[in-house]
């Protein structure tokens, strides 16, 4: 057989989809060449399912050679002085062959080989097991796959995002992926081109809005000045105004409503703060949609990957390459509904969800994440020091009655890293809907600790729960009246 090199059409679009999970092309080739030799060089088989065969390969030769040391030390234990041999340096022999829709390696006990790779809809999948039982000592193991799904997007997005369970041990999580927020059913967004203003767009640039001497229309109400650098990320003094607001909101300007939706008792509006906000052009502006003022509204373009996490925080969101401070990473996409449906919707709910109930005004909108929503809804909470922070950005609305809520670095972070975002919860407050639970986001900076020397109440109980938002806790408030 001839040596297998990159060249070729064929070796170079295997290794490209193993690239995807980061195995090195030494291991691919040399793992391919094995099933090319066993299987008459036949390709068909080998690209079935986008290489289903090959991973599966790759992926048992790893697993075999861990066990290899797990038994090796076992065997070292026996009482009998025996020492077990179990050496796997090569896949699993035999010829390919096509058995139904299953790919099975033709061995001296023929079996179906187990898929950790599958490219399934968000909707399903689940971890693979297989009971094998070692030829030295008869132990049955159980061993556990991954379940990797190359794009739970279905290419709703312009980059790929991969979900893995490098643990085995969840099922994948049902939802209905969307990019873009859709009306649930009564939220009322009135979004229009007649209700924007000449003052309220920048019809006259062209190409790119930074570009420019001076700041276009669209910078008018967020104080003259951009929100973005020129390299696509936000303002240095923009985002430290933005973190300074979260961690100290008493120290800026609030409003005050005579009515406020937001207010669990009837007393007076406890006030608003006034938030930092983003304006970007939108479609009545005559720059295009690579000017710099468009962030946002041109969607993720971070390398991002679903994996469930080893801390007991559940399902989690990391980045796959390093991402500066002030980098756009997503937006917060679900149903927009009213409060009513929020609550009818909790009501008729038979699994846990811990939202707000006591929001009472049929105008103020919330975004529910459970059943429709896109990778923000993996986002898990980090007290205090997380690398996340919550953005509001007006683009087709004017008069800011509804805005996105978009999800930004505040430091710099390393690929591989979890993506965290601070919920703002206050876990002593006994009227909190999630007073019940406790946080497990390992921070150091944890409010959900308790203080040294203080008890609880006689009998008092408090649920430890994944510091993630639950089923029914992906909804957030939207509107503020």
């Amino acid at each position: 057989m001839q040596p297998l090199i990159l060249t070729d059409e064929r070796v170079r679009k295997a290794c490209e989809t193993t690239r995807e999970l980061k195995i090195p092309d030494e291991k691919t080739l040399s793992v391919l060449k094995k099933l090319l030799q066993e299987n008459g060089e036949n390709w068909t088989l080998i690209k079935l399912d986008n290489y289903t065969a090959l991973i599966d390969a790759i992926y048992s030769l790893d697993e075999e050679q861990e066990e290899e040391e797990e038994d090796k030390k076992k065997n070292e234990t026996l009482s009998n002085g025996t020492r077990g041999k179990h050496v796997f340096d090569s896949p699993p022999s035999g010829a390919l062959k096509k058995q139904g829709k299953n790919v099975v390696v033709g061995t001296d006990s023929p079996a179906t080989l187990k898929r950790k790779y599958e490219t399934r809809s968000a909707a399903s999948g689940s971890s693979t097991e297989e009971a094998q039982k070692h030829p030295s000592n008869g132990v049955v193991r159980k061993k556990k796959y991954k379940t990797i799904i190359r794009d739970i997007t279905k290419g709703s997005e312009s980059v790929e995002i991969s979900l893995v369970d490098e643990v085995g041990t969840e099922q994948v999580p049902k939802f209905t992926y969307i990019p873009h927020n859709i009306v649930y059913q009564s939220a009322y967004v009135h979004v229009s081109l007649a209700r924007i203003s000449d003052d309220d767009c920048c019809a006259s640039c062209k190409g790119d809005c930074l570009s420019a001497d001076f700041p276009c229309a669209c910078a008018r109400e967020t104080g003259g000045e951009y929100a973005y650098s020129k390299d696509g990320l936000l303002k240095e003094e923009f985002l430290d105004t933005c973190l300074k607001m979260k961690k100290a909101p008493d120290s800026f300007s609030k409003f005050y409503c005579q009515d406020c939706p937001l207010e669990r008792d009837d007393g007076k509006c406890e006030g608003h703060l006034i938030r930092k906000f983003i304006k970007e052009c939108w479609r009545k502006c005559g720059c295009d949609m690579m000017c710099g003022n468009r962030v946002v509204q041109r969607g993720i373009r971070c390398q991002l990957q679903v994996y469930f996490t080893q801390e007991g925080k559940g399902w989690g969101i990391r980045t796959l390459q390093d991402l500066p401070k002030g980098t756009f990473v997503c937006e917060y996409i679900g149903e927009i509904l009213t409060n009513t449906e929020l609550y009818d919707r909790n009501i008729r709910s038979t699994s846990e969800r811990h939202t707000y109930p006591d929001l009472k005004d049929e105008e103020a909108l919330c975004l529910d994440a459970t059943v429709c929503g896109n990778v923000a809804r993996f986002v898990n909470h980090r007290c205090e020091d997380a690398n996340l922070i919550d953005i509001p950005v007006q683009i087709e609305t004017p008069d800011r009655h509804y805005y996105h809520i978009a999800f930004f670095t505040i430091r710099d972070v390393k690929a591989m890293d979890e993506l965290t975002w601070d919920y703002l919860i206050d876990f002593h407050d006994e009227s909190h809907p999630v007073k019940a639970f406790r946080c497990c986001c390992g921070s150091e900076l944890c409010r959900d600790k308790k203080p040294k020397g203080s008890g609880g109440k006689s009998g008092e109980r408090r649920k430890a729960v994944p510091a993630k938002k639950q089923a029914g806790s992906k909804a957030m408030a939207l509107k503020r009246k």
